[in-house]
């Protein structure tokens, strides 16, 4: 991708304002969970309760899955968006008066997660579908990898100022959510001419059905997809560092931000890196290595009693994983039609969600039966074998030397 396409980018307005969105959006998320993690840690010193907070936000996306296709392609695109984001907001403004008064309590945080699971089951896939129609024309590879970067700004930012914010006041990162997810609905208002989906028929068992569809007459993506799923699903850490940052490496809410702002932050230089010199050959080879990296690294950081080796183990583990995204976002934009990328993104998001969201349900779970150390190990190695397996599984996979080749 050229300098001066990702300039141009930001000089379209409808853009601008989406990518303001989405990263308000992000920023929000990721304080939630930060505060939230530890919240639940603090009051129930449970490893298990930590996996459930991603069990909650899974269910939705799981349950819902066609509903939410269905929606983001029947109805107008960025009113379902913003409708998401006033939900979030209010769930923060309740978060918040239940941290302040003091009855915030484990049951009252889970509720919370899945209403906001709720929202972000629909808002998701909603949003990536909208990215096409905020784009200039022929833009919208581009627009894939720099709306990737909004994430990981988000993602980088957010953990870290929800451990300071925390640090300060609990109460504090619920504010900071409500605002951030109200002023994301007002950027979206200001997004005009947006066309509406063109899908007028009612729902039927085809229609409903055409993003699973979809994705499993198209193997590449079926790889891809399922290749990040049981990797991340195995392979995931995360949910786990609140127990890392206070039993482990002995550090609060501050580092327990920082700890979770590594992956992105190796994720966001990845993707400014990969903006710099695109992924023009060995695309599959790449991907696979990417993911073998990703477990190798997860172990490090599993046996790791220095917060710094631990940083850099989350790091590189975002920034390997970045690769996979990359590809996985490509090949699906670039291949939808519009009349059913919400349809396929859920499907997409469903995959996402599964593997970070029920990953952690997993690591919880796993880390209350054999401990938190053997537990994340074991998932390091299990996500190496996966990938040695899908080698096998997915031949053509390896195959694949240039992205834009396989994305028509």
């Amino acid at each position: 991708m050229h300098i001066e396409n990702t300039y141009s980018l930001f000089k379209h307005k409808p853009f601008l304002l989406f990518f303001g969105a989405c990263g308000f959006s992000e920023l929000a998320y990721q304080i939630a969970f930060v505060a939230l993690g530890w919240q639940v840690y603090a009051l129930s010193g449970s490893a298990f309760d930590l996996g459930l907070i991603g069990l909650i936000q899974f269910i939705p996306s799981v349950v819902l899955v066609f509903v939410i296709g269905q929606a983001a392609d029947k109805y107008p695109r960025r009113p379902l968006v913003q409708i998401c984001q006033l939900v979030e907001g209010a769930t923060a403004l309740f978060l918040s008066v239940g941290s302040f008064l003091g009855w915030l309590s484990v049951t009252n945080i889970f509720i919370a997660v899945g209403v906001l699971g709720i929202a972000m089951a629909f808002e998701g896939p909603a949003a990536t579908a909208l990215l096409p129609s905020v784009v200039p024309k022929g833009f919208l590879k581009e627009g894939t990898t720099v709306g990737s970067s909004i994430y990981q700004i988000g993602a980088i930012s957010g953990p870290a100022m929800g451990g300071l914010a925390f640090a300060a006041s609990p109460t504090l990162p619920f504010i900071m959510m409500f605002v951030l997810w109200i002023s994301s609905a007002l950027l979206n208002q200001g997004i005009k001419n947006i066309p509406v989906p063109s899908q007028n028929q009612s729902p039927s068992s085809d229609s409903i059905f055409a993003g699973v569809v979809f994705i499993k007459n198209n193997p590449l993506i079926l790889g891809t997809l399922s290749l990040d799923l049981f990797a991340v699903l195995l392979g995931g850490a995360t949910t786990l560092l609140p127990i890392y940052a206070k039993d482990i490496l002995n550090t609060g809410p501050l580092g327990l931000g920082m700890l979770r702002s590594a992956p992105a932050f190796g994720a966001l230089l990845m993707t400014l890196y990969l903006t710099r010199f695109p992924l023009n050959k060995l695309v599959g080879l790449k991907m696979f290595q990417s993911v073998i990296c990703f477990g190798f690294a997860t172990v490090i950081f599993a046996y790791s009693k220095e917060i710094w080796l631990s940083m850099l183990a989350l790091f590189v583990m975002g920034a390997v994983d970045m690769v996979s995204v990359i590809i996985r976002s490509s090949l699906v934009q670039l291949s939808t039609p519009d009349d059913m990328r919400g349809r396929v993104n859920a499907v997409n998001f469903l995959f996402i969600n599964a593997s970070n969201q029920l990953g952690g349900f997993e690591s919880g779970m796993m880390a209350a039966l054999l401990g938190t150390v053997p537990s994340v190990a074991i998932g390091g190695i299990g996500t190496v074998m996966i990938a040695l397996v899908w080698m096998k599984l997915f031949p053509s996979l390896i195959l694949v030397d240039k992205l834009e080749e396989n994305s028509k």
